[in-house]
């Protein structure tokens, strides 16, 4: 059965953005490491989920960098090759708002949320990520559906903001698999679930 993961930034103390989404406390003066981390981590998959709000946003970023390979928006991943894998692999969007999909390699999810996932794990094909949003990751996590959480800690604290771990309803025990740093700053941690 395929695996699902979950790539996320967080500030130290927990947030994956401010009150209001604010994202301006991330850390992208990656270096050649942490890329390569991210891509191998690509590498390793060939499904992407996203919630429904994040396709807006996400699919024409990286469209702009595949169409421009110099694109000065381009903040330490955003090369053209990379852009290209986040373009060409199958998205599936999971909403209840939206009613056609007007992205390429993309479909739409409107069923329950643990039969949809349960779905496409049992697919063959390579592994499968999500990068969220904060309330999608939080649904995900919510219902135990994450297999490996790969957690980019980033060296800020925000002091308030979005969390992906407030639904969780009960203590929500991972075992540590790595803790990889990063001349940036940025730690991966890399969490499976424990078994009970």
């Amino acid at each position: 059965m395929r695996k699902l993961k979950l790539q996320m930034q967080l500030s130290v103390d927990g947030f994956v953005a401010g009150p209001n989404g604010e994202m301006d406390w991330m850390t992208w003066n990656w270096d050649d490491g942490i890329k390569n981390y991210v891509n191998d981590l690509t590498d390793s998959i060939d499904c992407i989920l996203l919630g429904g709000h994040m396709p807006s946003g996400f699919i024409p970023y990286w469209e702009s960098v595949v169409a421009d390979k110099e694109n000065p928006q381009n903040r330490g991943i955003g090369e053209y090759e990379f852009g290209k894998k986040m373009i060409d692999t199958p998205k599936v969007v999971f909403t209840k708002t939206i009613e056609k999909s007007i992205w390429d390699n993309t479909v739409l999810a409107k069923g329950d949320i643990t039969e949809e996932v349960n779905s496409l794990k049992a697919q063959p094909g390579k592994d499968i990520i999500t990068y969220g949003g904060a309330n999608f990751a939080s649904n995900l996590i919510k219902h135990k559906l994450i297999d490996e959480y790969h957690l980019f800690i980033n060296p800020t604290a925000i002091g308030n903001g979005m969390t992906i771990f407030k639904e969780i309803g009960q203590n929500l025990n991972l075992k540590l698999v790595k803790a990889t740093p990063f001349d940036c700053g940025i730690v991966v941690l890399c969490y499976e679930p424990a078994s009970n």
